[in-house]
């Protein structure tokens, strides 16, 4: 058994040791036998050397984490920054000194800058996700046949264009639209229901400040008509208090679309929304008795 003196000593040899870069076990193979408890004791406060450090998977985060505790920041906004826990954030910097308050100013724009930072990983990612299911929602529908263009016109119609009202009666194809992806579809519909091209005309609506003669030619390339359809172009008038979003490059306005000689081509698309309309209330199974009448609702034009 070792004298008192004799641990002294073998203490001092393994702090020596230990500071000279030796491991635990080359310690023990140069002082001789010892127990973990006396090597514990002796090596209490000394830290290991570098190259026996295990490296761990968020040694980098930690020290992401205490570059930004230096900068001020709190542990919400570290955690938020490295997609860590506050919990975590607290472990590794929680010897730090505490960072002075901010003042109201400052805190906005560290947390709109956050904010910005955040949004500039997950946009890419959410709008990537979002394509994919409208990429695969437009394969599901495919090619559409003449019947179904002309159910899914005529319920266009239904929700865009002008409608006869009981107190004025006006039947009349009027449609109008500023999403050339629908005009298309309302162009093709009438194509479907027989409609001949020269009976179709258009004018632009726009606001006078844009650039009008740009949205006329967007709009003649969309349609693919001839430019004596087009009638002179409407302008709204612009109000300089209003903050308007729809300006720039890809602003053209609404294309109005009129079919001369209409009437009967209105009353066929009534019928044709009507029944259309009539036809979801049919259970599955069931066939609907299209010879009925009309409710009351669906007779009266809106």
């Amino acid at each position: 058994m070792r004298s008192n003196q004799e641990l002294l000593q073998l203490k001092e040899q393994a702090v020596a040791l230990r500071r000279a870069g030796k491991s635990r076990r080359e310690i023990k193979a140069l002082l001789g036998p010892m127990s973990n408890a006396t090597l514990n004791e002796a090596l209490q406060g000394v830290p290991p050397p570098e190259w026996t450090r295990r490296p761990r998977a968020k040694d980098a985060v930690r020290a992401q984490a205490r570059e930004l505790r230096e900068k001020g920041l709190d542990y919400e906004e570290i955690a938020a920054e490295l997609g860590v826990s506050k919990g975590s954030v607290s472990l590794w910097v929680r010897d730090m000194p505490r960072p002075p308050h901010l003042s109201y100013e400052e805190a906005r724009k560290r947390s709109a800058e956050g904010v910005r930072r955040y949004w500039a990983v997950e946009g890419p990612v959410r709008e990537a996700a979002r394509q994919g299911v409208i990429s695969t929602a437009a394969a599901e529908i495919g090619v559409l046949s003449d019947r179904e263009i002309l159910i899914a016109g005529a319920i266009a119609y239904w929700c865009e264009g002008t409608k006869s009202k009981p107190h004025r009666r006006d039947d009349r194809v009027v449609f109008i639209n500023s999403d050339p992806g629908l005009i298309r579809l309302f162009l093709r519909f009438l194509d479907s229901a027989g409609v001949e091209p020269e009976r179709v005309t258009y004018r632009v609506h726009i606001h006078e400040n844009a650039n009008v003669r740009a949205a006329e030619q967007f709009w003649l390339e969309v349609t693919g008509a001839d430019e004596a359809q087009f009638r002179k172009s409407t302008l709204k008038r612009h109000n300089p208090k209003t903050v308007r979003k729809n300006v720039g490059e890809a602003y053209h306005g609404c294309l109005r679309i009129e079919v001369m000689r209409s009437a009967e081509l209105y009353q066929k698309i009534a019928g044709w929304a009507a029944g259309a309309m009539r036809g979801v209330d049919t259970l599955p199974g069931e066939v609907s008795n299209l010879a009925c009448p009309l409710p009351e609702k669906d007779s009266n034009l809106r």
